[in-house]
């Protein structure tokens, strides 16, 4: 479909934008950026259509984006996504915009029982068609952008709108608006997580089964790493694999010749970096036993017989309310919440309204049903 839409560029013409918007019930956003191409990652593209008009605004250009937050955050006009976590995550991020109202229509899809939930496979389960989704890679902090990958920014956001009106209809029918809502709501409050001060092995995968001197070669792998993905202004991955440092970690190679033997590095990163990968291995290999990192570990506390036959009684009730009403078992009730309503064992409404990882959707909707079967557990 080709749509029409304005490029603002200017703060002018953002402000003269954000001020047409307020009367209006809804926009649909969506936004593009860079993680693929650069270290620190950043929003360069955001698309917002409101049923009548489709801009596409440019924040490495526009530099304040204050303007906006008075439509982000204005209760009265809904703000449609589709699987907004990243987006909500971005925006607070990168222009501390908040926001309220949202509806996600990949959220509601899920509710729906969707298989898939995607917005391709939305878009042309509902209206019959496809997305090209050819430029989704691409670097979308280039300047000047190709008007091809503009057109193809405008698409997504041109049928949310219409899409969430369908969607809402639906759950309406079903009884499931306000469990989406209530879902909504959490998610219009998630916020980027900033871990800078712990190791750095916390967020690799495996790391948990590296022992305690494995893992300190593999630390201070990844420190290298992230020091030179910052000066080249790189993503990570683009520096080093994550399977040739988990190779390193492993094989500790303190000469080239081992280096060359683990097969993880090409001769072109051997040239660069082969010296400085041996002095890190080195290094690590010296340091004292009592100083080495430990990677936490939380044992999961010795569950109660009683206990363990409630999360038995729990996921077989989920598994089977699952079926009837056609959605994942997890969305339901996943089994965290399964484990801690096992251990609470409320027995009354009170005791029920007292597990705060409840949701109230899920205390409304089953909250009896929950209570008369733990009571026949007892």
């Amino acid at each position: 479909m080709q749509v029409n839409y304005q490029f603002i560029d200017t703060l002018t013409g953002l402000e003269d934008f954000a001020k047409s918007l307020e009367e209006v019930p809804s926009v649909a956003v969506d936004l593009e950026a860079d993680s693929m191409y650069h270290f620190k990652e950043k929003v360069c593209l955001l698309q917002i259509a409101s049923g009548t008009a489709s801009v596409v605004i440019d924040p490495i250009q526009v530099k304040d984006m204050s303007s906006l937050k008075p439509l982000f955050i204005n209760r009265k006009i809904k703000k449609v996504f589709h699987g907004a976590d990243y987006d909500v995550r971005s925006l607070y991020r990168d222009f501390n915009i908040k926001i309220n109202n949202l509806f996600d229509t990949q959220v509601a899809s899920m509710f729906l029982g969707y298989k898939e939930t995607g917005l391709n496979a939305v878009l042309k389960q509902k209206f019959g068609i496809s997305l090209d989704k050819k430029y989704q890679k691409k670097d979308w902090s280039v300047r000047p952008l190709p008007k091809k990958m503009i057109e193809y920014a405008v698409a997504d956001a041109a049928y949310l709108i219409p899409l969430a009106k369908m969607l809402e209809k639906e759950l309406e029918q079903k009884g499931r608006l306000d469990w989406v809502h209530e879902e909504n709501k959490i998610l219009s409050e998630v916020r980027p997580v900033s871990n800078d001060d712990n190791p750095l092995y916390l967020k690799f995968k495996g790391a948990g089964k590296l022992d305690s001197r494995s893992l300190a070669v593999l630390e201070a792998l990844l420190g290298f790493r992230k020091l030179i993905a910052e000066k080249k202004d790189k993503p990570l991955f683009k520096v080093f694999s994550n399977n040739a440092l988990m190779k390193f970690a492993l094989k500790k190679p303190v000469d080239l010749p081992s280096l060359k033997k683990a097969e993880a590095f090409s001769p072109k990163q051997i040239k660069m970096y082969g010296n400085h990968v041996v002095d890190l291995v080195a290094g690590a290999l010296r340091i004292p036993q009592n100083e080495l990192p430990l990677y936490p570990r939380n044992r999961a506390p010795r569950v109660q017989a009683s206990v363990a036959a409630r999360v038995k009684a729990l996921k077989s009730w989920r598994d089977s309310k699952s079926q009837i009403l056609e959605i994942d078992p997890g969305l339901l009730c996943n089994n965290f919440l399964i484990s801690a309503v096992a251990v609470s064992n409320p027995l009354n409404a009170k005791a029920l309204e007292e597990i705060k990882e409840l949701k109230n959707w899920q205390r409304q909707e089953f909250g009896r049903e929950i209570i008369a079967l733990l009571r026949k557990e007892k």
